[in-house]
């Protein structure tokens, strides 16, 4: 193939003409960039289908699938911050495309989003046309850093085909129930499966009917029920289900909000706004059906521990028991507590015997109706200072509601709370419990009820000083509690005082007590084991304009009808206003208006579903931002099939379970490299989608990424002046040891995250132009570990180029721009040094640690450089070892050394074990005590071997002068004692 000819730059007289400048090295990157994309040659073969290799070439090498979080296009485009993560994968592409992989590589764009809309409601501008703007700066951007994407498989979640394929998944989950018996293709039991299948049952009698008592049998219970009914039925166990609960609304943002996207201090995540409780009408999605196999997949994949925990956390599944403690009372005082009960979930049922008082929530309905009157035995400090137990609930109930979730849990150190006047009885020990009320107990988990042992737990334990209960320890250590100890004991133990007539926990273990209370419980029909869970169901409605529609519509009873795959995508239709209905903030009595609903001519729609035409109504709430990057990865595979949204084919050969020599059980992409951000929000959103998938039959992999990177993130220093206003950072001037100064005053230098509020944002387009991109990639890849963050210093960026600078003299004279290289045979030092580098930078690459790997490149190109000549054979390795990091320079160096084909798919080099022997010793051997003969040896040589090699040495065999050898004493590398016979 003939090369393009290479650039030539014109230069100052004063500078060679062919030195590597920023400006040479834009010419050259530039023309590099358009061969790569002429020749298609970051183009991933398909095994089937359209999407061959470079030259149509078919899919050869182990599938090797890596991905990055796709990024959002807002309007200020990448700054420095963003490309860090995205080099690194080009970089392990790069490398494992050399070593014979089949890499597929791209990227999309998540493109529906609030960023766009808000711009929308500020300007009156289309936000697809804000968006597709911004696409088109990122798409510059990121081919100006050289990414080895191929550009076939990219897309915008925007676009009418995938919005078509995200809609056609949200109506496959909404087709779905989840059968918890079900026996799964990976042996595991419960999965997704179809809606029919359970009406199927129902008619049949194979199954209860959910929500109706009865006995089925023959689907008599079925049968019974009307059309609109058995609709209802099924309606309720579906896996997107419409649902009227507390929601998480934000007045000032004008829509609902998942749980994952309210800060710890219950406002929004996006805009800091108030958030209140509020029951609205939402679509949501099952996701907790899904909690166990969420929970235990974890232990499939290769992510970061501290990701894998969080998930944990965030689902929270919790195994202990639910208690059931009977409320006592009389009907003159207490008709409530008349055969009333009240059920505890504990994860520490071994504790009973130590339940000194119970809580509930304020919002509780054991506290609709309390007794009349205080019992006997209360306490002044329990009352809050009221004459009647309902006086004083209802108070506290007044009080509690005027707190957000959030704010009660905050506030549960103040230990506020009021006795209620119920009592419930220990089903242990049979004694009366009084019944508290407080606000850090939360309807919204578990029962809303809890018995408080305050031996065993810090937080009962301070309730029970407030307000002078009693504490029993129920679990000490060996040989008991230390003499003198005061509050609760939390550490591990034996179980103690936990025994009655007929059954005694004293001297077990937790677990083994844990075991035997359940048992006894549940042989007495007042509780049983029980796991909980903290994770909700999945709030999948928003009031916004800018985002998928939902692919439904609704009937004149309000039922929601699956609308025909024919009928997909359901597009936006066009609004007088882009905005939702917002309110001031702190208007918790608001209520949703989403902007479609003011296109009526869209909303209302004739169709017909078989019965005739009928009027519907569309849904005027759109899909969360969160949909699209549920399954971005899938479409990667092949964004141009219009008869799926994934092949499963393509699916098994890219994702499927040991694809390849390094992929897992759970299959899946190889690499996915973002930021830890993203730990619950989107990776336990798209692992719940892929699970449906699976379990429906689209996909064979377990999960969606099956090794999760997290890179660190690139900071910058900002500046403040005198008023403690932010600067521009590349205006400052000076230095730790002068001082910073901007425009001549003194200014103070912090360190934060790059962004236009700290005014130190860096495009990296001024480091394309400053210094190309290569320099800017080996900048950020040199920087420190990729999984940690590091300080941006522009400053810096010149040692990188140096090192380019070097390599480029050690192949080209930079006055003539002709190759110096020799084709000399390289000395042994230079070997050495050639081969170990290769070895140890294969190393380096294999476990994503450019930085490293750079190091060792650099070392090596100082050897080249102190040569008299360079050697074809010793800078040739060089070459293409850091093309991974330095793609454009090196393919320039490849193809002036004489190499008609690009580097990209050149074989990384092997180092040759000869020469990775380290550095000779010297070895002294003594006969009789004298030195008589030196020589080198290795320094890892065997005891065994270097005695043969003293043995052997002629000067050796002289002066033993064909004595026989009495002892030899080896202390290997350095030292023979031979002692003569």
């Amino acid at each position: 193939m003939t090369m393009p000819d290479a650039p030539e730059r014109t230069t100052s007289t004063d500078e060679p003409r062919f030195r590597y400048t920023p400006t040479l090295a834009q010419q050259i990157e530039l023309r590099w960039q358009d061969i790569w994309e002429e020749r298609g040659t970051f183009h991933a073969a398909n095994p089937q289908g359209q999407l061959t290799g470079p030259g149509e070439s078919p899919a050869s090498g182990n599938p090797y699938f890596i991905m990055d979080m796709f990024p959002y296009p807002s309007g200020a485009g990448l700054h420095v911050g963003h490309p860090l993560g995205f080099i690194a994968t080009d970089v392990v592409g790069r490398f494992r495309r050399m070593c014979g992989d089949n890499v597929l590589h791209t990227m999309g764009f998540d493109a529906f989003g609030l960023p766009a809309e808000q711009y929308a409601v500020q300007t009156g501008e289309h936000p697809r046309l804000v968006t597709e703007r911004n696409i088109v700066t990122y798409k510059r951007q990121l081919r100006r850093a050289g990414l080895a994407h191929d550009p076939r498989r990219s897309f915008a979640t925007i676009d009418p085909e995938y919005v078509r394929w995200t809609q056609w998944i949200f109506l496959q989950i909404f087709d779905s129930w989840y059968d918890e018996d079900a026996q799964r293709p990976d042996g595991g039991r419960g999965r997704a499966r179809r809606i029919s299948e359970l009406r199927d049952e129902l008619a049949s009698g194979a199954r209860p009917v959910p929500g109706h008592e009865g006995d089925n049998t023959g689907g008599a219970v079925w049968a019974a029920l009307d059309e609109g009914q058995q609709r209802d039925v099924l309606d309720t166990q579906r896996l997107a289900y419409v649902d009227s609960s507390p929601v998480n609304w934000a007045p000032g943002l004008g829509t609902v909000l998942a749980n994952e996207e309210v800060t710890s201090d219950g406002r929004s995540e996006r805009g800091n706004f108030p958030v209140f409780t509020k029951n609205l009408r939402q679509w949501k999605m099952r996701i907790t059906a899904y909690a166990d196999r969420l929970t235990d997949d974890l232990g499939l994949i290769d992510w970061p521990e501290k990701v894998k925990s969080m998930q944990r956390n965030w689902i929270g599944r919790s195994t202990g028991a639910s208690v059931r403690f009977d409320v006592v009372g009389t009907a003159e005082y207490d008709p409530a507590g008349a055969g009333g009960s009240l059920e505890v979930f504990t994860t520490r049922p071994d504790t009973l015997f130590g339940a000194t008082f119970m809580v509930v929530a304020p919002e509780h309905p054991l506290l609709d109706e309390v007794p009349a009157a205080w019992p006997e035995g209360t306490r002044p400090a329990w009352t809050g200072g009221y004459e009647t137990p309902g006086e004083a609930v209802a108070a506290y109930r007044r009080e509690s509601a005027a707190k957000t979730a959030v704010e009660r849990q905050a506030d549960a150190g103040k230990k506020t709370g009021v006795f209620t006047g119920h009592l419930a009885v220990n089903p242990v020990t049979g004694t009366s419990v009084p019944v508290f009320t407080a606000d850090y107990v939360l309807m919204g988990y578990g029962t809303g009820a809890i018995m408080a042992v305050p031996g065993g737990d810090e937080r009962d334990f301070a309730f029970a000083e407030a307000y002078d209960l009693p504490v029993i320890h129920t679990v000490e250590p060996e040989g008991g509690l230390p003499e003198g100890h005061v509050g609760a004991y939390t550490e591990d133990g034996v179980a103690v005082r936990s025994s009655n007539d007929e059954v005694s926990l004293d001297g077990l273990g937790v677990t083994e007590a844990k075991a035997r209370i359940i048992e006894w419980l549940e042989a007495k029909g007042i509780g049983e084991g029980t796991t909980t869970y903290r994770l909700n169901d999945w709030l999948f409605s928003r009031q916004r304009y800018w985002g998928e529609p939902f692919p439904v519509v609704w009937d004149e009873q309000d039922r929601p009808m699956a609308l025909p795959d024919a009928m997909l995508p359901v597009e936006l239709p066009e609004v007088p206003d882009f905005s939702p209905r917002t309110f001031e903030p702190d208007d918790a009595a608001s209520e949703p208006e989403a902007p479609l609903g003011r296109n009526e001519d869209w909303v209302s729609v004739e169709l017909d579903f078989g019965d005739g035409v009928k009027t519907y109504r569309r849904d005027t709430n759109t899909m969360p931002n969160w949909a699209g990057s549920c399954w971005y990865y899938l479409r990667y595979l092949d964004p141009t099939d219009t008869a799926h949204a994934v092949d499963p084919e393509l699916e098994k050969y890219w994702m499927g379970p040991r694809h390849n020599p390094t992929s897992g059980p759970a299959g899946g992409v190889d690499l996915y490299v973002g930021g830890v951000e993203h730990a619950v929000l989107h990776l336990l959103y798209a692992r719940f989608w892929h699970k449906v998938l699976f379990d429906l039959g689209y996909v064979t992999s377990l999960e969606p990424f099956g090794k999760l990177f997290n890179q660190g993130y690139i900071q910058a220093y900002a500046f403040t002046d005198a008023r403690g206003v932010y600067v521009p950072a590349a205006e400052v001037e000076g230095d730790e040891q002068t001082g910073f100064t901007w425009r001549g005053e003194p200014v103070n230098r912090e360190y934060g995250k790059i962004g236009k509020s700290l005014k130190n944002v860096v495009s990296p387009d001024e480091m394309y132009e400053a210094y190309g991109a290569d320099t800017f990639r080996v900048y950020e890849m040199a920087m420190g570990p990729l999984d940690q963050s590091r300080p941006w210093n522009t400053r810096d960026v010149v040692g990188s180029q140096r090192f380019l600078q070097r390599l480029w003299r050690n192949v080209v004279s930079e006055e003539t721009g002709e190759v110096t290289v020799t084709d000399d045979e390289p000395d042994t030092d230079t070997l050495r040094a050639v081969h170990r580098t290769i070895a140890d930078v294969r190393v380096e690459m294999e476990n994503m640690r450019p930085n490293t790997a750079i190091a060792k490149l650099i070392t090596l190109n100082n050897h080249l450089t102190g040569l008299s000549s360079v050697p074809r054979s010793a800078v040739e390795p060089l070459v293409l070892m850091t093309a991974p990091v330095a793609p454009h320079i090196a393919e320039e160096l490849w193809s002036r050394l004489g190499h008609e084909e690009s580097l990209a798919h050149a074989p990384f080099p092997t180092a040759d074990p000869a020469y990775l022997v380290q550095d000779t010793v010297t070895c002294v051997v003594q006969v009789q005590g004298k030195v008589r003969a030196r020589f080198e040896v290795a320094p890892d040589v065997s005891a065994e071997d270097l005695e043969a090699a003293a043995l052997s040495e002629p000067n050796v065999v002289k002066f033993l002068d064909g004595r026989g050898v009495r002892k030899v004493i080896v202390r290997a590398p350095k030292l023979v004692n031979i002692v003569p016979a």
